[in-house]
């Protein structure tokens, strides 16, 4: 089999943590041919560790959007070029995984979308959270109709103090804003794909900029109150067409002593299912809950083996992730995160900030 040739645009944090280990793996399926960065001596490490022999270094993403020998591009950079680059990408004939979120609003997602219809190729994005054991377990349990019909969610995305302090992350400018579209998203594209449901009538939402003077027990070290430009924590209430409610909670800061990241609890009217434990360390896990044998009952998963191997391994989450979109490409199948689906998200998340700064609810037209 011919390896697929891979570019990537972006090789800062994301790309060394998740996606260059993850496709280290595949390295009889692929071999990563073009290596992208504003800081050309970052592409020239990435390339050095990870790239084949020759690999393209270069600052321009042009020169791997356009390259005729490239198949798949990820994109890595920050939120505010992901439509452009993804677009121009597409549209030079490549598939395109684009790290979440997908855009920093609806008319750039839109014209990633557009733009993936209109040349054939695939387009997913990075929401890896969807890959862990317990995310996999909910899913199943929703498609078997175990919970019955899902009618309020809680998407969880709160830090206690975990406000990131390198790249771009507290620079509005640069990504759209602060906890909302960074770790907020991943469980709104969770809840959203458990209970199916990607049809929002309204949003009522609020933001915070509460702590941005006090860094102290920050668990990646002190920020810089002068450069914290996005919020610290924001709230959505989402209202869906047919009636559910979805309460959204991400924060970066926040005085709470239960702190839930990229988790969800579902409330149906068969059964529930809520998330805990460390889900960036595949040690999260779901607990079901429901009426039978005339008493409340909870199922808790067994620690006697895993979803994906013997003994409780499992296969990590980023791998699953490469794994699947590798094997969308080759056997031409749909990624299990489709732009559709994303598109909602960045829709969502851009009506909670609207909502915020107007102090309005934003209602869907269509």
């Amino acid at each position: 089999m011919t390896k697929l040739k891979f570019g990537i645009i972006g090789c800062g944090g994301i790309a060394n943590s998740k996606h260059f280990p993850a496709l280290a793996k595949l390295s009889d399926k692929l071999e990563i041919v073009a290596f992208c960065d504003v800081i050309e001596e970052r592409a020239a490490k990435a390339a050095a560790e990870y790239g084949a022999e020759g690999a393209l270094v270069t600052t321009d993403y042009r020169d791997i959007a356009n390259h005729p020998d490239i198949d798949v591009i990820h994109v890595l950079t920050p939120n505010v070029s992901h439509s452009e680059i993804t677009v121009a990408s597409l549209e030079g004939g490549k598939h395109v995984m684009c790290e979440k979120p997908m855009a920093i609003n609806y008319e750039e997602a839109k014209a990633m979308l557009d733009a993936a219809k209109r040349t054939g190729k695939k387009l997913t994005i990075g929401y890896q959270n969807r890959f862990r054991a317990d995310s996999l377990a909910t899913k199943d349990a929703c498609e078997a109709g175990e919970l019955g019909d899902i009618y309020f969610a809680k998407a969880h995305a709160i830090r206690r103090k975990g406000v990131p302090t390198w790249g771009v992350f507290p620079d509005k400018s640069k990504q759209g804003g602060g906890p909302l579209i960074d770790i907020g998203t991943h469980a709104l594209d969770l809840t959203l794909w458990y209970m199916d449901n990607y049809e929002p009538a309204m949003v009522l939402g609020s933001t915070y900029q509460k702590l941005k003077d006090n860094p102290m027990g920050n668990m990646f070290g002190p920020w810089d109150p002068e450069t914290f430009e996005t919020e610290d924590s924001a709230f959505g209430l989402i209202k869906m067409k047919n009636g559910a409610t979805i309460f959204l909670e991400a924060a970066w800061a926040l005085n709470m002593i239960n702190p839930k990241e990229a988790q969800v609890t579902l409330c149906g009217d068969k059964g529930g299912a809520e998330m805990f434990g460390a889900a960036f360390m595949d040690q999260g896990y779901v607990v079901f809950n429901k009426a039978a044998h005339g008493q409340l009952e909870e199922t808790k998963p067994s620690e006697a083996g895993g979803v994906f191997g013997f003994a409780g391994a499992s296969l990590e989450q980023r791998d699953a992730e490469a794994q699947q979109w590798i094997d969308a490409i080759i056997n031409d199948k749909e990624p299990m995160v489709k732009p559709e689906q994303a598109i909602v998200v960045t829709r969502i998340l851009e009506a909670i900030y609207k909502s915020a700064e107007t102090g309005q609810v934003v209602v869907f037209e269509d």
